[in-house]
C-alpha cells in the first residue's frame, strides 16, 4: 500500500468538493490490492469520496452509487488498476460479499457499508468512517443529505492478526 500515511487520523471537509479531492488526493497514491472499506450514514459522502478516488486512480466514470447492482467495475484510462465499487447495503453476509467473486489482487476495491463483511477479503485494509451532521433532535431533510456540511472523516490502517491464539 503506497498510500502517504499522512492521511491517517481525522480530517474535517467542509464541502463535497472538498470529499471529492481528499478522495483524489487518497486515489493518486492507491495501488492493485488496497481495500478500502467505507463506512457512514446515509449522505455522509461515501459515493462522493469515491469519486475523487476513481479521478485520483485515473478510471473510467461516470461512479455513482451501486446500491442496486452491488458492484461497477471502472476500468483504468491511464494504465493503472481499475476500480471495483461494491455496496455491500442489501448483502445479507460476507458469504455473500464473497460470492461476488472480486479481483482484489488486480484491482483497487471500495466496499461501502462494508463494516463486519468486508474484512476477510484481506490482511490489510483502509478503514474510512464518515460522519456528518444530523441534525438535533429533528430528523434531516432527505434533500439535504447531499447539501455541503462539514463532515469528518477517520481513516485508520487495519489488518488481520496471523498469528494463531
Amino acid at each position: 500500500m503506497s498510500v502517504d500515511p499522512a492521511f491517517l487520523g481525522h480530517h474535517e471537509v467542509d464541502t463535497s468538493a472538498a470529499m471529492e479531492q481528499l478522495g483524489v488526493r487518497i486515489g493518486e497514491g492507491l495501488t492493485a490490492g488496497d481495500l478500502l472499506i467505507l463506512t457512514g450514514p446515509l449522505g455522509a459522502g461515501k459515493t462522493t469520496f469515491t469519486r475523487g478516488l476513481a479521478r485520483g486512480l485515473g478510471v473510467r466514470g461516470p461512479v455513482q452509487s451501486p446500491t442496486f447492482v452491488i458492484a461497477r467495475t471502472h476500468p483504468s484510462i491511464v494504465g493503472r488498476a481499475p476500480l471495483v465499487h461494491v455496496d455491500a447495503y442489501r448483502l445479507g453476509s460476507d458469504a455473500e460479499l464473497d460470492d461476488l467473486d472480486l479481483d482484489l489482487a488486480r484491482s483497487v476495491v471500495v466496499v461501502e457499508w462494508g463494516r463486519g463483511m468486508a474484512e476477510e477479503l484481506a490482511d490489510t485494509w483502509w478503514d474510512i468512517e464518515l460522519e456528518r451532521p444530523v441534525g438535533g433532535d429533528e430528523l434531516l431533510d432527505p434533500s439535504e443529505l447531499d447539501a455541503d456540511a462539514p463532515r469528518r472523516v477517520t481513516i485508520t490502517r487495519e489488518g488481520r492478526s496471523t498469528t494463531a491464539g
